[in-house]
């Protein structure tokens, strides 16, 4: 939509509705936490959270993975399982619009495809020439066959 009067309007509308859903999300994920506003504070503390989770900085989790990386790929040579297959992204040649199996690709549509090995066709050379054959060539080519 551009900025038209009927756009702006209903944008200002979304916002109010926006702010007015907000209220009643927090409201509803409150009480599904158990949180009344009765008998706790608004701001809760989190001494407990170690109880429930433990905190992890990235670089160790990266690191963790990449390690088991390793070692699965030296399990599956040792034990001799073998990995699943994944389908390499396909290659398309930006001349012929092609991949390696000579494939066009799926968004490209028919009628585009037609056009274009028509197109293909004429920038093919041909061996013809422009001058006709004489006897002698006619027989070496008559020869050849």
């Amino acid at each position: 939509m551009a900025k038209s009067l009927r756009s702006k309007w209903k944008r200002k509308c979304r916002a109010i509705k926006r702010e007015r859903y907000a209220v009643k999300e927090l409201d509803r994920l409150k009480k599904t936490l158990g949180i009344d506003d009765d008998n706790v504070s608004k701001d809760i503390e989190m001494t407990e959270i170690t109880e429930i989770a433990t905190v992890v900085d990235a670089k160790k989790i990266k690191e963790d993975v990449k390690a088991k990386q390793v070692k699965d790929a030296k399990s599956t040579t040792v034990i001799g399982e073998e990995q699943m297959e994944i389908e390499s992204t396909r290659i398309y040649n930006k001349k012929t619009l092609r991949d390696q199996y000579g494939n066009y690709p799926v968004w490209m549509n028919h009628r585009k495809i037609i056009k274009h090995k028509k197109g293909r066709a004429r920038t093919k050379k041909t061996s013809k020439t422009g001058k006709r054959l004489t006897r002698r060539q006619k027989k070496v080519i008559q020869k050849d066959k």
